[in-house]
């Protein structure tokens, strides 16, 4: 899992055709923003097969409940970043999947 620090400032202008090397997704993956409000919080990029772990999916519905399901922007849970990152390897260590 990819995990960094998300900078404030939204969307920059040029992006679409020029995005920053890091802000690009690989093929496969799902962004998603734990801990912090608008604009702040940890960054990781989760496998989609990922998203059917039941820990997973229970963040997931926590999400749609907080936040609905027209949340725009990146995929944001309402919890703090280190509990995520704890579901999310437990759901690598479940799945059998390499976390490089």
């Amino acid at each position: 899992m990819v995990w960094r620090k998300k900078s404030g400032g939204g969307l920059s202008p040029g992006r679409g055709t020029g995005a920053d090397e890091e802000d690009k997704v690989p093929r496969g993956h799902v962004p998603v923003v734990a801990g912090g409000q608008e604009g702040e919080g940890e960054r990781v990029l989760v496998q989609v097969r990922l998203l059917s772990d039941p820990s997973i999916a229970e963040l997931l519905d926590m999400a749609a409940q907080r936040y609905g399901y027209g949340q725009p922007g990146v995929l944001r849970v309402p919890c703090d970043a280190e509990h995520f990152r704890r579901v999310v390897d437990g759901a690598v260590h479940r799945c059998g999947i390499s976390s490089a």
